[in-house]
């Protein structure tokens, strides 16, 4: 199929799979997706939409598929809903379902006595009955269980009746049919209604401070900053200011060896943490060590030290070149028995994804860090080659496991020493949308994710020509197969020493654009997701944690979007440039802010605010091609809506003249922020320093040196930790906030 313009059925076919076939871009006017976007898309899909015939065949597989399952995959409910599916079975056949909790209790389910609807598929009448429970459930992951009446409940079942998320359900088609075939099985969902805010900030505005913590040198950081930066950073924002959370980059794990990708958003997994974030000096087995080895590893230090200390670009090759000589030297001298007891423990609690991680670390140092130019018999990761070579290389995977341990430690010591420092939230957890498709996750999941296909960003006004993230996208089919057991390990592994996530991106719990390989990112086209059950499953596990949830809910959005998630619980995101009436072209009162959000005046998306209002970011832009229009309407646009600000601040009384130098402006817009209902507020360190340099310039890879610019002072010099601690800019600035809740009840 070449034509461009979509037939009827191939747009039937692709909206029957979620697939957007127009929409609204940015300028407000209609899209309609070419053929071609269309049927890529499909293929990644496993379905044919190459030929007229092949759209017709794959039109009636869709529409019986359904009536091919005794019950859907997965059904997922709020609390004290009802609960209704369908079961389909052959004509005339009874079955009988019941559902076993999490915690194994039985629970009768009704299923309708007639059928509701027939339908013959593959030469066979199949009947389709409703099966109801009552809205009582608990939370939690539930099992649906359909046996033939006259067995008792619990009769062919296997030993397991818990839904594992590694396992396919076992009513797909060929077997599901059978109705003398025990066993068929659905995995049902209940989630909050809800998610309860921390009791911690319930009755309280918070605040609290945004970084990128590879950016944040200390003295003791070699050459990156660190878990124990991260720690510092805390517990002096708290002591000293009040501020109630930090906010950091996703710490995600990357590649093992050179070169590691350096953006943060990019990582080779979202299940796992980046040991190049460990303190050494503060791994267990150091303090233990005797005076040789402390010795070797003071070394590594020292020269790490004399190299990269005051480098202007973040290397982490050579820090984590480093780092790992020390982490080996540490691993070899071996742990006392009650360190090995605990480590152990930790590896089962871990099991087999845990191991297949450690397992691909190792991979890469043999094989290079690409699975996909491996030998074909490591290519997959259930392959018996694959289990043979960890058995090979037993200790190396354990270093590995290890690595995981000691950064659970560290991580699980940085919120503790941040709530004891007064902190509401401790550390807010940033979760990147997606994995680099060479690494860990890509691999470990392969089936879970779309083949041939980059998430990315459709164009807009910030970069015109879309954005191609190169990440492969989650199949939401999959999802739905293996009760979501990928996305719950993600969130649950980011909110296991957190007081909070943050979900970059979240519209991709509801919709992401999809890019095929071989077109560009205007060419894509959006693929939707069921955000009732990724919402829900994502409030769950937060609710569990006892953690807050926000969403970067910033884009092309409709309005129901952010009124679902407020719903829910998800607090929002407001960027202060992006909150403007922009019918009347002015900025937005401060009573029309939401309340249930983040807000910042910035994003890591920007420059600092400094920068922004010296228009670095057009500049910028412009300097790599990727403005749509000439510098110069650029300019004159945004120099507009810049001094909009600077005017509306002085009708606010919080700035004295529209033509006040930069530093008061920046503190005039945090100011701004206290004076808007929003709950919880946010100072990029990058502002509180009077940085001015872009850290990620969206649209680029090399061009610029995204996410390797260190933290730095106005003269773009980099500083360290302990300079922001003796800051006066960074005191005066944090200090804006000592009154918030006080300026909360006065208002």
């Amino acid at each position: 199929m070449t034509d461009s313009a979509a037939t009827p059925d191939l747009v039937e076919l692709a909206e029957a799979y979620g697939i957007t076939t127009e929409y609204e871009d940015w300028k407000k006017a209609r899209v309609s997706v070419a053929a071609d976007t269309l049927v890529a898309v499909l293929a990644a899909l496993d379905v044919d939409a190459s030929t007229p015939d092949a759209v017709r065949s794959a039109l009636q597989t869709r529409r019986d598929a359904p009536w091919r399952r005794v019950v859907p995959p997965c059904v997922v409910v709020r609390e004290g809903d009802d609960v209704e599916f369908p079961v389909h079975v052959a004509e005339c056949d009874q079955v009988a379902v019941h559902v076993v909790t999490e915690v194994g209790t039985h629970v009768s389910v009704t299923v309708s006595s007639r059928a509701q609807e027939t339908r013959e598929v593959d030469g066979r009448v199949v009947e389709r009955h409703v099966a109801r429970v009552d809205g009582d459930l608990p939370l939690g992951y539930h099992t649906v269980i359909v046996s033939p009446v006259g067995l008792a409940a619990g009769d062919g079942d296997s030993d397991d009746t818990r839904v594992d998320g590694e396992d396919r359900p076992s009513n797909e088609a060929g077997d599901g049919h059978d109705t003398r075939a025990a066993g068929a099985r659905a995995s049902l969902i209940v989630t909050p209604r809800v998610l309860e805010v921390p009791a911690t900030m319930r009755d309280k505005r918070v605040w609290g401070l945004a970084t990128q913590l590879y950016s944040v040198r200390s003295q003791g950081s070699w050459g990156v900053g660190d878990l124990v930066d991260l720690r510092d950073l805390a517990v002096w924002s708290a002591a000293e200011h009040g501020a109630d959370y930090v906010l950091v980059n996703p710490l995600h794990a990357a590649q093992p060896s050179a070169p590691m990708e350096p953006s943060p958003y990019l990582p080779t997994s979202r299940r796992f943490v980046n040991p190049l974030y460990l303190r050494v000096e503060h791994v267990e087995e150091y303090a233990s060590a005797s005076a040789d080895v402390r010795g070797v590893i003071d070394d590594l230090a020292r020269d790490v030290h004399a190299r990269l200390d005051d480098v202007d670009r973040i290397d982490r090759d050579a820090a984590w070149g480093a780092k790992e000589q020390a982490l080996r030297v540490l691993w070899q001298i071996g742990r006392t028995p009650g360190r090995q007891a605990a480590f152990d423990a930790y590896c089962r609690a871990g099991g087999e994804q845990l191991t297949r991680f450690a397992t691909w670390c190792v991979l890469c140092r043999t094989f290079g860090p690409d699975w996909r130019t491996w030998p074909h018999d490591y290519q997959d990761a259930t392959a018996p080659a694959v289990s043979r070579f960890g058995s090979e290389h037993a200790d190396e995977v354990d270093f590995h496991r290890w690595l995981q341990w000691c950064l659970d430690e560290q991580l699980r010591g940085v919120q503790s020493d941040a709530v004891a420092a007064g902190m509401a939230l401790g550390v807010v957890h940033d979760l990147a949308v997606g994995v680099n498709p060479a690494g860990a996750d890509a691999w470990a999941l392969q089936d879970a994710f779309a083949a041939g296909i980059h998430v990315g960003a459709p164009p807009d006004q910030f970069t015109q020509l879309g954005q191609d993230w190169g990440q492969p996208p989650l199949r939401p089919d999959r999802l739905a197969e293996t009760a979501y057991a990928p996305f719950r390990e993600i969130v649950g592994t980011v909110l296991r020493h957190a007081g909070g996530v943050r979900i970059d991106h979240i519209l991709g719990l509801f919709r992401l654009w999809w890019v095929p390989e071989s077109m560009t990112p205007k060419d894509g086209t959006y693929v939707t997701y069921d955000h009732e059950a990724m919402i829900g499953i994502l409030v769950l596990e937060a609710q569990r944690a006892g953690a807050l949830v926000v969403g970067e809910d910033l884009g092309t959005l409709e309005a129901w979007v952010q009124t679902f998630l407020a719903e829910r619980g998800v607090y929002g995101t407001s960027i202060l440039w992006f909150e403007q009436d922009w019918d009347a072209q002015r900025p937005l009162p401060p009573e029309d802010w939401r309340e249930k959000c983040l807000a910042s005046v910035t994003t890591h998306d920007l420059p600092p605010t400094a920068g922004y209002l010296d228009a670095a970011h057009v500049r910028l832009r412009h300097e790599l091609g990727l403005l749509d229009g000439s510098l110069e309407d650029e300019l004159a646009r945004d120099e507009a809506d810049r001094r909009r600000w600077r005017e509306f601040l002085v009708a606010q009384g919080l700035l004295d003249d529209a033509d006040a130098p930069n530093e008061q402006v920046v503190e005039s817009l945090h100011a701004f922020l206290v004076t808007t209902p929003s709950r919880m507020l946010n100072v990029a360190l990058v502002d509180a320093v009077g940085d001015v340099r872009v850290q990620n310039q969206p649209g680029t890879a090399d061009e610029y040196p995204n996410w390797r610019v260190p933290l730095s002072g106005p003269d773009g010099e980099p500083i360290r930790l302990e300079d922001v601690f003796t800051s006066e800019r960074a005191a005066r600035l944090c200090g804006i906030f000592a009154g918030l809740n006080e300026h909360a009840a006065q208002g």
